[in-house]
């Protein structure tokens, strides 16, 4: 709960939740997120067959495509790749991931928080851009037109791993760690708000 509440009570956020950010600031968002995205579905992918990745691995809720369709409406035109040391630093984690469980933390974090809190941001980019819908897919889980009932289905393939406290531990550890990445990322864009206010 503490590294959740500092991610989501970074400065950026707060802005980009207010409101506040302009299309460049949100644009060098979903560049970050493409890094994290392209990593973390490589890797749940290359480790399919492993039992715990099995039990989340869910092709309808990948992003990335999502992600580039957005970058097609807020950056057009533009290279996908971007200078980022705390996106570089997430793909890194996610690369050396040698336990499934590990990815599991980092599935996890990143789409239950994308079917939670998510859904209120694609609403707020929404409203205050006025995009009638578009460029916003990196929210809209067509394949999951119910997010409460898919995410206490989550949680019950979560709890019927069995894990045994140590690798419960283990587990919950590392989503500590995706929490702080996701932090560092935000703190990143931080360092740029002055030129992402609008």
């Amino acid at each position: 709960m503490a590294e959740h509440e500092a991610a989501e009570n970074s400065s950026y956020m707060s802005e980009l939740l207010g409101g506040a950010v302009n299309e460049r600031g949100y644009a060098d968002y979903l560049l970050r997120l493409r890094m994290v995205y392209a990593a973390l579905e490589e890797c749940v992918t290359a480790r399919a067959s492993d039992p715990l990745v099995a039990a989340v691995h869910d092709p309808a809720l990948e992003r990335l495509a999502a992600i580039d369709a957005d970058l097609d409406h807020w950056a057009p035109g533009e290279a996908r790749a971007v200078d980022s040391q705390s996106a570089a630093a997430y793909v890194a984690r996610l690369r050396a991931a040698d336990w499934g469980g590990a990815l599991v933390a980092h599935h996890y974090t990143r789409y239950l928080g994308d079917l939670s809190g998510g859904q209120a941001i694609g609403r707020i980019l929404d409203r205050t851009f006025e995009l009638d819908g578009r460029g916003i897919a990196f929210y809209a889980f067509v394949e999951i037109p119910k997010p409460k009932p898919y995410k206490d289905g989550y949680r019950a393939r979560l709890d019927a791993l069995h894990l045994d406290a140590p690798d419960v531990d283990r587990v919950v550890d590392e989503v500590k760690v995706a929490f702080r990445l996701n932090q560092a990322l935000f703190a990143e864009l931080g360092t740029r708000l002055e030129s992402y206010r609008r």
